[in-house]
């Protein structure tokens, strides 16, 4: 596989999560804090889960679903790549079985002229991003 290439195959899917923080470099967004919307994807081999049907050769979505809800509850950060960062490493760290992660953060209240659904940012980190 192409080392720039995004991954194929089975992965667990997190859509549409939301949450309330405090991240951005500007001083009203500390103060007042703003909805965040994620979307997480967790590459896997899921084959011995959906032979076996036991929660144990999987991952749980809801142990993702913390991560992302710790991460953007908590302490705040300037940059929405800081914050989708953490949340790719805490992923891969915490679950061993996860070999790719991708996380999409945007910010649906921004200060723009005109009308947006969202901006953000999107990363894919890898099992060997780990060592950097």
């Amino acid at each position: 596989m192409d080392s720039d290439a995004l991954p194929w195959g089975d992965k667990l899917i997190l859509r549409g999560l939301s949450f309330h923080g405090y991240h951005g470099a500007k001083p009203e967004e500390r103060k007042l804090g703003q909805k965040f919307l994620v979307d997480i994807d967790a590459w896997m081999d899921l084959r011995a889960a959906g032979k076996t049907d036991h929660l144990s050769d999987t991952v749980s979505y809801t142990a993702i679903y913390d991560i992302a809800k710790e991460v953007i509850e908590g302490s705040p950060h300037n940059l929405l790549e800081s914050v989708a960062q953490k949340i790719a490493i805490t992923t891969l760290t915490n679950h061993k079985e996860i070999f790719t992660v991708r996380v999409k953060l945007g910010k649906p209240h921004v200060a723009v002229i005109g009308p947006v659904d969202y901006l953000g940012v999107e990363i894919v980190r890898r099992r060997s991003d780990l060592s950097d």
